[in-house]
């Protein structure tokens, strides 16, 4: 069972392989949710998350017999790296069979621990179930990234320290997938102050656990199809389902919209990378029903790869009109591309993209298409240039912008 001297010696532990992720206050989130908003960095844990805790305070517990024999498990990632990090530093072999779709980053990330790196499997699941034949084939010991209680304790040790460091929190936010963080994290909570409201976040398209609570038990969902890839698991574990049911007192979930929306956020108010997973607690802070409380967002990870960034801040731009494209068509003569160049121009936009098609129609003298994207500040400011250009006698049609 979780028991509090279990997470006392949980917390300890794993001091021996983390750095302090202090509290970050947020006045801009703060402001936007008019409640006291403090962020806990996971993201700048050792291995880019707070899995080392759970994965090194396992490894701790174990007979030596069995860490000697070699260690497996299965991860989209964080977890992976956590395995791996842990078994270096108690000198046993890893092996760490992750889904295909894993970002290059992690897999990458995992091998320079020392791990050796199995990909299979499109979804955690399917990379568990090969992990769990290799772990019987080769005589190993498995270490289950979230379905496991001293797992859950290790990462139960966030909790500690968020109360640590302030005493009078009101509400956790903690990200859920398998539910390893949130039943250790809700249940200490609930220990050291049963009043701390613990609320989890999980995708929309990959909510297996609030599926299971309105259940009444452990289900499997058909499928996670979500850009929130550490927490894309189809079932939940059994083992901390329990304490899920009774330390999660809400469930919020998050449509993947709302994560592009929310990394935009963190880096242009926190200078902060977080992973789409780790933003999940981000974007729950808009669904919250409450004021004047002191609220502490979870960010659990930060591993995220340059291209999935890169498609996530164009695809946020693109949402807060940052950027836009319309099409026009004009008569094809001398001087209209100039014309519509300027007005864009005289409205401070900034084109970033032209296309000029001479055969959207048989007849060029009637008309011919012109397509810009155009870098704004925001919706006011893309209605301005939308506006100057009806103004000129242009008819712009908003199109989706290209990426």
């Amino acid at each position: 069972m979780l028991t509090l001297d279990t997470f006392e010696d949980a917390s300890k532990r794993v001091q021996e392989v983390t750095q302090e992720t202090k509290l970050i206050y947020s006045p801009y989130f703060s402001k936007e949710t008019e409640n006291e908003v403090y962020l806990k960095p996971e993201n700048m844990q050792r291995t880019g998350a707070y899995k080392v805790r759970g994965a090194y305070y396992k490894i701790s517990t174990l007979p030596e017999e069995e860490r000697k024999r070699g260690l497996i498990t299965a991860s989209a990632g964080n977890h992976a790296q956590g395995v791996a990090y842990a078994a270096k530093k108690f000198g046993v072999p890893a092996t760490i069979v992750m889904p295909t779709t894993t970002p290059y980053i992690k897999v990458e990330r995992t091998k320079a621990h020392g791990a050796e790196v199995v990909l299979a499997g499109e979804v955690y699941d399917e990379a568990y179930e090969h992990a769990l034949k290799l772990a019987e084939e080769q005589g190993l010991t498995f270490i289950h990234p979230f379905n496991d209680l001293e797992v859950a304790a290790g990462q139960g040790s966030i909790a500690m320290e968020i109360v640590q460091e302030l005493p009078l929190v009101d509400v956790i936010l903690v990200p859920i997938g398998g539910g390893g963080l949130a039943s250790g994290v809700s249940t200490l909570a609930k220990m050291l102050n049963p009043r701390i409201k613990v609320i989890g976040v999980e995708p929309a398209e990959a909510a297996s656990m609030k599926a299971s609570l309105e259940a009444g038990k452990v289900v499997k969902i058909p499928s996670a199809n979500t850009i929130a890839d550490g927490t894309a698991v189809l079932e939940p574990g059994d083992k901390v389902f329990p304490y899920i049911q009774e330390n999660v007192d809400e469930i919020i979930t998050i449509d993947d919209d709302e994560l592009i929306v929310a990394f935009l956020d963190m880096v242009e108010n926190h200078k902060m990378i977080v992973e789409n997973s780790g933003l999940l607690t981000i974007a729950a802070l808009k669904h919250l029903d409450m004021k004047d409380k002191k609220v502490v967002s979870i960010l659990s990870g930060g591993n995220m790869d340059v291209i999935t960034m890169s498609t996530v801040v164009q695809h946020g731009l693109i949402q807060r009109d940052r950027i836009f494209t319309v099409s026009i068509l004009l008569p094809d003569r001398p001087g209209e591309l100039v014309n519509v160049a300027s007005i864009i121009a005289e409205q401070n936009g900034n084109v970033i993209r032209l296309d000029h098609n001479q055969f959207v129609t048989a007849n060029r003298n009637a008309a011919v298409e012109l397509r810009v994207t155009i870098e704004a500040f925001g919706p006011d400011h893309k209605e301005r240039i939308v506006h100057a250009l009806e103004e000129a006698g242009y008819s712009p049609q908003l199109i989706q912008a290209h990426l």
